[in-house]
């Protein structure tokens, strides 16, 4: 298939989620026209829209879904069963955990890190050469495609990646990857200098000099840009975060950490250390409206009022939080004090997958039944949360569907019994509340088609995926002689 100059889909449903068309706009029988990477047209769909389109376009013209479909036909663009809407948009996420989807489970964060997350990276960096040899590529670069893969069929288009621990010295390899894929990535690259597994910490300033080699060396990567990452609050020292975000303020970037995620190591912090993880970036000047905290689960009264005067961001994974046990954020009452809240999946090997709209639901459903409240986290909300906030978080041109903005777009089939009946009045509840997050068939990034009617069409989905498989098992033996990795965080 090749991508034309000019697209035109047409769904039963089309959600803007647009601040200039009505964020809770619903359209039947919408349509939205594509000029090579940007939205031209949103609307509702007419036979007159639907000539004009085909007569000025032509033979330029690619028709989604409809494969059929010649230059000359008379017949009307045909009307898909389902709903185009915003791709998602992920604001936390880690792209080499997905071989390590089901590793360590039942278990808390800090022994979770050391038993699946480290132990792994060590593999990959321990292991290099063989496995080089047996791929014929980098082992990362395997891990990375894949993550490419998970979010696209989930429709994520765009994302933040916290690129931490080992991965940290691969950065060249998770560009590649998105550029091959055709989505979107921030690159949050990490560092550490205390508290961590001792092969990968730093020396105060290494993590700067690491970012301005790969800027030197990378440049402006298509549709990919290089931020700072420290892994975690208790993992950096206070002069290299200080540096870190110096650089940040230098170069007009975002800056992205972890923070406050798990309850015994913030406790063992506050005891280690005299203060709060929040309070601790307060004083060294690190919080401010670029700043962005994955997590941010336990708090006290001072760290919200800190984050809210500091106009500080946070992304809330609820699937991680509860698996690893680590409670959940007062998102609701963060959002309450104007503390900006947007809702992401984090990594596939805490999450275990990339369901973005199953998070959202998560989110939802911890706080109506904490709150006994059904009206908190109604549908149009969260669907806002995995969309244009998130995009406006990430300062992207994306997450929702209007003249001008990137042509970042999905198509949801409704055609499942779990989406019957769907109407006007119920499909964003629907998306919410009865789709399995997989009704994904069209993907379309920057004007490009990434997936059609299910088929990946910038990945080869067969070979990465039994790569992967290798790739697991092969760890899977490792693991059998492996020294025991410990020293992360409060436990070590």
């Amino acid at each position: 298939m090749t991508d034309k100059r000019f697209k035109v889909i047409r769904s039963r449903f089309l959600l803007p989620i647009s601040e200039k068309l009505g964020k809770d706009i619903r359209i039947e029988d919408g349509y939205l026209l594509i000029e090579g990477s940007s939205i031209k047209e949103v609307g509702h769909y007419t036979e007159e829209t639907g000539m004009r389109i085909r007569e000025k376009h032509g033979c330029e013209l690619q028709i989604i879904g409809s494969e059929e479909y010649h230059i000359g036909d008379k017949s009307a663009i045909p009307c898909l069963p389902g709903v185009v809407m915003p791709g998602f948009v992920k604001a936390h996420g880690h792209d080499h955990e997905s071989p390590i989807i089901g590793i360590a489970k039942d278990e808390p964060l800090t022994e979770w890190l050391d038993h699946a997350v480290n132990l792994f990276s060590g593999f990959m960096n321990e292991e290099r050469e063989k496995l080089c040899a047996h791929f014929g590529k980098s082992p990362q670069y395997v891990t990375y495609l894949k993550a490419r893969l998970d979010d696209i069929y989930y429709g994520i288009t765009s994302c933040m990646v916290h690129h931490c621990n080992h991965n940290k010295y691969h950065v060249d390899e998770i560009v590649n990857a998105n550029v091959e894929a055709g989505t979107k990535m921030i690159v949050a690259v990490g560092g550490q200098d205390r508290n961590y597994d001792a092969r990968i910490l730093d020396k105060p300033g290494d993590a700067v000099c690491r970012l301005d080699t790969l800027i030197g060396e990378l440049g402006s990567p298509e549709r990919t840009w290089i931020i700072p990452g420290p892994d975690q609050d208790f993992s950096n020292g206070p002069e290299q975060l200080k540096a870190l975000k110096e650089w940040a303020r230098a170069h007009n970037t975002l800056i992205h950490t972890h923070s406050s995620e798990e309850p015994n190591t913030t406790k063992w912090f506050r005891e280690q250390y005299g203060k709060t993880p929040v309070e601790y970036f307060n004083e060294i000047g690190f919080l401010d409206e670029n700043t962005i905290l994955a997590h941010q689960v336990n708090n006290t009264d001072r760290d919200l009022e800190i984050l809210r005067d500091t106009k500080t961001k946070v992304v809330h994974n609820p699937l991680a939080n509860t698996i690893l046990g680590s409670g959940m954020p007062p998102i609701i009452r963060m959002m309450e004090m104007g503390i900006p809240v947007v809702i992401s999946t984090d990594g596939s090997g805490s999450a275990d997958n990339q369901n973005i709209l199953m998070a959202a639901k998560c989110a939802s459903q911890y706080q109506k039944a904490l709150h006994k409240d059904a009206h908190l986290l109604p549908s149009q909300k969260l669907l806002e949360m995995i969309t244009i906030e998130p995009a406006r978080f990430l300062r992207m041109n994306t997450g929702s569907l209007e003249e001008g903005k990137d042509a970042d777009v999905i198509f949801l089939d409704l055609r499942f019994p779990n989406l019957t009946p769907t109407r006007v009045d119920n499909v964003v509840e629907n998306l919410i509340w009865a789709a399995n997050g997989n009704e994904v068939r069209h993907v379309i990034a920057n004007g490009k088609v990434l997936m059609q009617d299910g088929i990946f069409t910038t990945l080869d989905s067969a070979i990465i995926m039994r790569e992967v498989q290798e790739l697991s098992d092969l760890f899977t033996e490792y693991k059998k002689t492996a020294r025991e990795i410990t020293g992360t965080g409060a436990h070590r």
